[in-house]
């Protein structure tokens, strides 16, 4: 029912025509057009601009990314077949108290 049928693209053509003639319709598809690149380029040389500022700031900051397949410096070695990882206490995830009165809220 929401489709976008081919009837309904002729009808727009044939509007867009009566409304802004054909001599001035591929003189505004040119210049949507080189509008688009225009946008692509500015957003494009954006994204290079923040990915720079970004490796400016870790090489000031000293920060260097461990490599991959290490933890802590240390090779990483998954634990044996059926036994759990060791995992410290402050690494455990947390549980809300009992009395959390967000909790008495969601379970009423």
């Amino acid at each position: 029912m929401g489709a976008l049928k081919p009837w309904h693209i002729a009808v727009l053509v044939v509007v867009l025509i009566l409304l802004f003639g054909a001599k001035r319709l591929p003189d505004a598809a040119r210049s949507l057009g080189r509008s688009l690149r225009i946008i692509k380029a500015e957003t494009k040389s954006l994204h290079d601009d923040d990915r720079d500022l970004a490796e400016k700031a870790d090489a000031q900051s000293g920060y260097q990314p461990l490599p991959p397949q290490t933890v802590q410096g240390q090779p990483y070695a998954p634990p044996p077949a059926g036994q759990q990882p060791h995992v410290a206490p402050h690494q455990q995830p947390y549980a809300p108290p009992v009395n959390d009165p967000v909790q008495r809220v969601r379970d009423n």
